[in-house]
């Protein structure tokens, strides 16, 4: 269980992406005739994680990047917290309560494992 101090509050963040999203739906509808639907939405989002991908393997010296990596690999990575704001709101999954329940779960399977190691 995590106690309130080990909390993180995505609600700004989530609000504001969505303000954004709506933005976007607008160009959507005129552009198509329509907003994007969310197997849409998870479609552009993989999209964006594969273009991180393709930076981080730039930052690594694996891959020829055009542009200016110092710039785009944190705007890239803030796009992709972007649509997963947008998605944990579209889909009704409440982001502030998923991220908290994953991180205890994580910190105690984690410290459960290394305990059995150091026996």
């Amino acid at each position: 269980m995590t106690s309130p101090e080990n909390e993180t509050d995505f609600s700004d963040a989530v609000k504001r992406s969505m303000q954004i999203r709506k933005l976007y739906h607008e160009l959507e509808k005129r552009n198509h005739g329509d907003p994007w639907t969310k197997q849409e939405d998870v479609i552009g989002f993989v999209y964006d994680v594969g273009e991180l991908g393709r930076m981080v393997m730039a930052a690594e010296g694996r891959w020829k990047h055009q542009g200016e990596l110092d710039k785009d690999l944190p705007d890239k990575l803030a796009e992709c917290l972007w649509w997963l704001f947008v998605l944990s709101e579209r889909l009704g999954i409440d982001i502030n309560a998923a991220f908290a329940s994953k991180m205890a779960e994580l910190e105690a399977s984690l410290s459960s494992s290394l305990g059995n190691t150091n026996e």
